[in-house]
């Protein structure tokens, strides 16, 4: 029986300069390459060195993806070179230029004439509406409405932006002038109204509209000028937590070049399918019905076409259908990877997208309708990463009725007969999905001489909805099955020392973690939850996002009618089983102010001071300058090595001091 350690909160220095990020990269790949293990051509593994590279290695392309100029001439991205900076590319000879200085920006549209980028920003205090000037270089805040801002669409004519705004409660559609600022209401619902869209004409706007429960959906139309609204299209039963941010699951709503129709996401299917409506309202049709998810659609310039993305088992590649509805035709095959963000070029010859692989973290591509190969256009990859990362293998394993895909990472260079301990990772949401993509901590691990399960459990998105509504409304309960057949499974490998298992997430994989140590006592041997939650009934007393609470009530029933299930769910009230050493890891709980009370700084805390009480093997670690998540570089480099620290030291009986 290991002795109990006290908890307590540790601290770290945060995170570092996008100038110094970059500097450091090219340090890192210049030493990388000159060492001796990279002459004889091996990386560097040792830990510091790796969780160096992992860190710093990023995606020169931002989350919103690429946009076209109106002449087809270049393409602008925004770059995650700086803070919040807008690149473009020339998509013949690749060259680069910079557009923009540093903005902050979020969900950047570029105007009808790419003579402007609107954007969000909060760095006036609140999430405000700006635009910078390219010709230029002028950066204006057009809003001061003091409330939440998203989902910008610039109208046709590009004098005004549509907008969503939270106030007084839920959120409504506005619209403000470019040239003075002039800001108008134009709707006034007591529900919330989202992702507004401008149709071809500019003469109204469709939107989303959300009950106060956020499950039931219309696809609304109003005048541009404000007025009444009318229902094109409704859908039911589809809990659309994106709502809370910059983009919603659900919608937006992408009216047709010639302002006839729409598409919208739909579960009616079972999948979230697009589907199509006239505009002037009627039955809904699906677009290109499949057993698969369906993301990013964009209509071609002259509307004969819609590109989108199709998830099968985390693999997501690009396809084409025609506008009428049909069988679509994968334009970009996919092996292993995930494709993103599609946009087409003004004459509807080419599409850029972003891709990324399990080993390679995203880049720019354009690929020639024509049949043209595709053609990288951006290079993240550090060339010192060449024999660092795993090539994950797919797999899956049965747990009660269901086939639980996954990914499993195993040490690199591994002898013949040698048996490693095994962790499986878990992933937030609990609707999120692991995928043919990069993830740090597991390809950490795994070089660590860990072999890492990261199964997709019940409850994730990507293979039905009736799977994702598989673990409603027993969080850490029922899908905790799926989490012991996914040891049992480790356990079977001849590579896995079966009695040397940890469990680790971020977020419902922090949740389940605490949960799996509790309920599950004698499978794992170390646990560190990331930024999870143990109780639920005492947050209600202190969380104030609003999506969170919504989500729960939506799968749980609402707060205190079912409080039962509330207590259920809570893994807080059986610490007293915990076996396991556990490490607690959160951010240190910082936010902007206008989001006050929004981030569950102390159920992570409350969970370590249960266990503490229970005299269990805990350690408690914030890091600073981190919301409750920990995005910063320097602080990831940090808990990588905490991480290995901790595992190493229970699953390997070896402690080391990873702190350079």
């Amino acid at each position: 029986m290991h002795a109990a350690v006290r908890v307590r909160a540790t601290r770290y220095l945060s995170g570092v300069a996008a100038c110094a990020a970059l500097s450091t990269l090219t340090t890192l790949t210049a030493n990388a390459q000159s060492s001796p293990a990279a002459a004889a051509g091996r990386s560097v593994h040792t830990p510091g060195a790796v969780a160096d590279l992992l860190t710093t290695m990023s995606s020169v392309v931002g989350g919103d993806g690429p946009q076209w100029m109106p002449d087809g001439a270049r393409i602008v991205f925004p770059a995650n070179l700086g803070f919040g900076t807008f690149w473009t590319v020339n998509p013949d000879s690749g060259g680069l230029a910079r557009l923009t200085g540093d903005l902050s920006a979020q969900s950047p549209r570029l105007s009808p004439d790419g003579r402007a980028i609107a954007y969000i920003s909060d760095k006036g205090g609140n999430p405000e509406v700006w635009v910078w000037s390219v010709p230029d270089a002028r950066d204006v805040q057009l809003t001061k409405l003091g409330a939440r801002v998203n989902a910008l669409s610039w109208s046709p004519d590009g004098r005004s932006l549509a907008f969503a705004a939270l106030r007084l409660g839920s959120y409504d559609i506005w619209t403000v002038a470019v040239a003075d600022g002039a800001i108008r209401r134009i709707t006034h619902g007591d529900e919330h109204e989202l992702v507004p869209e401008w149709t071809p004409d500019g003469r109204s706007l469709v939107y989303l509209r959300a009950d106060d429960r956020w499950v039931d959906h219309d696809v609304m139309v109003v005048p541009s000028t404000g007025g009444d609204a009318r229902v094109v299209a409704s859908d039911r039963g589809f809990f659309d937590y994106g709502t809370i941010g910059m983009r919603s699951n659900f919608g937006p709503a992408l009216v047709s070049p010639d302002g006839s129709r729409l598409l919208f996401r739909s579960t009616r299917s079972g999948w979230i399918n697009y589907w199509a409506v006239p505009l002037a309202g009627g039955e809904p049709k699906a677009l290109a019905p499949e057993p698969a998810d369906q993301t990013d659609a964009r209509w071609s310039p002259d509307g004969n076409s819609v590109a989108f993305v199709s998830n099968r088992n985390g693999t997501l590649d690009l396809r084409v259908v025609a506008a009428r509805g049909g069988e679509a035709r994968v334009v970009v095959p996919v092996a292993t990877g995930v494709i993103g963000n599609p946009a087409w070029s003004p004459d509807g010859r080419r599409i850029a997208y972003t891709l990324a692989t399990p080993t390679r973290v995203a880049d720019l591509y354009v690929v020639d309708l024509a049949g043209k190969s595709p053609k990288q256009l951006t290079f993240s990859q550090l060339p010192a990463m060449e024999g660092v990362l795993v090539t994950p293998q797919k797999v899956s394993y049965r747990s009660d009725e269901y086939t639980i895909s996954g990914y499993l990472l195993r040490p690199p260079n591994a002898r013949p007969g040698q048996r490693f301990p095994g962790i499986l990772y878990i992933h937030g949401g609990p609707t999120g999905q692991f995928s043919d993509s990069y993830n740090q901590q597991a390809q950490f691990l795994a070089g660590m001489g860990y072999v890492v399960l990261m199964p997709n459990i019940r409850g994730s998105s990507g293979y039905g909805f009736a799977f994702e509504k598989a673990n409603d409304p027993c969080w850490t309960i029922c899908d905790l099955r799926d989490v012991e057949a996914g040891a049992a499974y480790l356990k079977s490998m001849p590579d896995v020392d079966g009695t040397r298992l940890g469990i680790t997430g971020i977020s419902y994989g922090g949740i389940m973690s605490m949960a799996a140590v509790a309920r599950a006592p004698d499978l794992f041997q170390a646990a560190i939850p990331q930024s999870g939650y143990a109780d639920w009934v005492s947050f209600h007393e202190y969380n104030a996002e609003l999506g969170h609470a919504k989500l729960l009530a939506h799968e749980w029933g609402p707060w205190p009618d079912s409080a039962a299930v509330y207590r259920r769910n809570s893994s807080i009230f059986e610490a007293h089983r915990v076996k396991a050493p556990v490490f607690v890891i959160q951010g240190e709980g910082r936010t902007p102010a206008w989001r006050g009370g929004a981030v569950p700084i102390r159920s992570s805390q409350e969970y370590a001071l249960a266990l503490e009480r229970q005299h269990k093997v805990v350690k408690y670690t914030t890091y600073p300058g981190e919301s409750y998540y920990v995005y910063g570089r320097a602080n990831q480099r940090q808990v990588l090595l905490d991480m290995l620290d901790w595992f190493d030291r229970y699953l390997k009986d070896g402690a080391t001091n990873y702190s350079r």
